[in-house]
């Protein structure tokens, strides 16, 4: 059942800080599956033990999550794609043992409130209340 209740408009400097929000973690994601196709030095070496074209496969999903993500009409989709990516990353950086689990952590966040400040959609689904 939808409501007929429109969703409350989004204050400029709320949908500016979602862009920057959303930028943040856009940008890495981009860079990162770019330099995974790309079969950078770093990239080889980090998934030397993983099975061959692995890295090539995780870039183009990470790329693919994150276009999604970008589209306004598909951007919650996206963001539960990136949701997703970003728990798999933090589990594989969590069994590798490094400090690193907190950067896709980091991201996750910022992704879901940088769309949550940009999306009225999300807002009206997640209306947090004072």
């Amino acid at each position: 059942m939808e409501s007929t209740t429109p969703p409350a408009p989004i204050s400029k400097a709320a949908r500016v800080t979602g862009w920057i929000m959303t930028t943040i973690p856009v940008l890495m994601l981009v860079m990162s599956g770019v330099m995974k196709i790309a079969q950078n030095a770093e990239v080889v070496k980090g998934f030397a033990d993983w099975p061959p074209g692995s890295a090539v496969t995780i870039g183009i999903l990470e790329l693919a999550c994150t276009v999604v993500y970008l589209i306004p009409r598909t951007s919650i989709l996206g963001a539960i794609l990136l949701a997703g990516y970003l728990g798999g990353a933090t589990a594989v950086s969590v069994r590798l043992g490094g400090a690193t689990f907190v950067l896709p952590v980091v991201f996750g966040v910022l992704v879901w409130g940088g769309l949550y400040l940009r999306d009225p959609r999300l807002r009206a689904l997640i209306p947090f209340r004072s």
